[in-house]
């Protein structure tokens, strides 16, 4: 059994109302557990894009607020001066469901990394709040990145260390695992599919499939693919 508030693992699909029933549940979740009905959005894994590119997050996640029918926070949290904000802090603890969404993974958890956002994130979620990190956010949710095979740089990049056994590769349907480089003994890889989730849920120690695709688990337990509504434990 968990403390922590639910947390979910995305491939895919953040803000999109094929996601509205999974980010509700995530929300009511967290109100249960004595957090406030609202949402927040960290962009920073997007921080290096355009303006125009973030403008978009930014109404796409609104929408999605809008449907649920809760308060939105869009947190410009960019660079590592926004991430020491501490205006940004008590946003972040008082929120339902805090949403990391997808973008440059390595830059995510190098601005994200033992900051006052950073460590507010991870007291927000131990203390009920839920946690949602969808593609370059959920690949920063262990204690290491996946990294890709052809990427510059021989060592992986520190996660948030929020879920240590775990190395989430995105998009899986489209990226299999072979475009990553080996995983370590004692790591579960796992492979989750657009617009799929692996979500825990608050008081709880197993694992289960959400949304329209399927999980793959790639090392540690015995291989497997599982589908929507089964579940596992790590």
């Amino acid at each position: 059994m968990t403390g922590s508030g639910a947390i979910a693992l995305v491939g895919s699909g953040e803000y999109l109302p094929e996601m509205q029933a999974l980010e509700t549940a995530l929300i009511d979740d967290a109100v249960a557990r004595g957090k406030h009905r609202t949402y927040v959005q960290i962009p920073t894994a997007a921080g290096r894009e355009s303006e125009k590119r973030l403008g978009y997050w930014r109404e796409l996640g609104a929408e999605q607020g809008r449907r649920i029918g809760v308060e939105t926070h869009f947190l410009p949290i960019y660079d590592r001066a926004a991430a020491d904000d501490p205006a940004l802090v008590q946003i972040v603890h008082d929120a339902g469901l805090v949403y990391l969404s997808g973008g440059d993974p390595n830059y995510l958890a190098d601005t994200l990394r033992d900051s006052a956002v950073g460590r507010a994130i991870e007291a927000h979620w131990r203390s009920g709040g839920a946690l949602a990190g969808c593609s370059a956010g959920a690949m920063v949710m262990g204690a290491l990145v996946p990294r890709f095979r052809l990427s510059s740089g021989s060592t992986a990049t520190e996660g948030l260390n929020l879920v240590p056994p775990l190395r989430v590769i995105p998009h899986f349907n489209r990226l299999f695992s072979f475009a990553f480089s080996g995983f370590a003994a004692g790591e579960v890889a796992v492979g989750i599919e657009d617009l799929t989730a692996l979500v825990r849920r608050s008081g709880d120690d197993a694992w289960r499939v959400e949304g329209r695709g399927a999980v793959h688990v790639l090392s540690g337990p015995p291989r497997a693919k599982l589908h929507v509504g089964e579940e596992i434990r790590f």
